[in-house]
């Protein structure tokens, strides 16, 4: 198995470090011909904006687009929710638009609004919660699945063979979200 993860910008060396820890193979996606054959896609946080710009230049966006929308499992965290997501409040710029979901842009503030909690994250009990200039998710589709709300604002969806989430779990040292992913490239 191989995963490839999003290196274009952001916490990409974050999930790195995880996937050496569960022993699983990764390739950082720079350009086009890193796209091949992978069994996952992981998208990191950072900057939506200049993430999405970078895989148009790089010629990325209609492989990873195309790639999602034919089953490639893919687990987005923070601006990667962003970059799923089929529409942004209150801005018109849109990405892959692969998750039937809108989001806010920074949802919860600036850098000082940043914080951590504890929730259930589907089946996965207790896990740690790190938001970082987030967003969160104010409406979904019919046929995704909410994994995860705090303060009743929806944080973590499921559609498909896709995971969305506002928050960091990479930046926690616990493995269940990466594992819960990991399987879903295996089945």
């Amino acid at each position: 198995m191989r995963i490839g993860i999003l290196a274009v910008q952001g916490a990409f060396i974050e999930h790195e470090k995880i996937l050496e820890k569960l022993g699983v193979d990764y390739v950082e996606i720079r350009q086009k011909k890193d796209f091949t054959g992978i069994d996952g896609l992981i998208l990191p946080g950072g900057e939506s904006t200049v993430q999405g710009k970078l895989i148009k230049k790089l010629g990325l966006h209609e492989e990873i687009k195309s790639s999602i929308e034919n089953g490639l499992p893919v687990l987005a965290t923070c601006a990667g929710l962003i970059l799923l997501a089929q529409n942004i409040e209150n801005d018109s710029t849109v990405h892959l638009r692969t998750l039937p979901v809108t989001v806010k842009r920074n949802a919860y503030g600036r850098q000082l609004g940043s914080f951590l909690t504890n929730s259930n994250v589907g089946e996965i009990a207790d896990f740690p919660l790190v938001f970082i200039r987030a967003p969160y998710i104010t409406k979904v589709g019919s046929k995704v699945r909410v994994l995860a709300s705090v303060d009743n604002n929806i944080v973590g969806v499921e559609y498909g063979k896709q995971i969305g989430l506002a928050f960091h779990p990479e930046m926690t040292g616990d493995n269940r979200i990466h594992e819960r992913f990991i399987h879903n490239c295996i089945s």
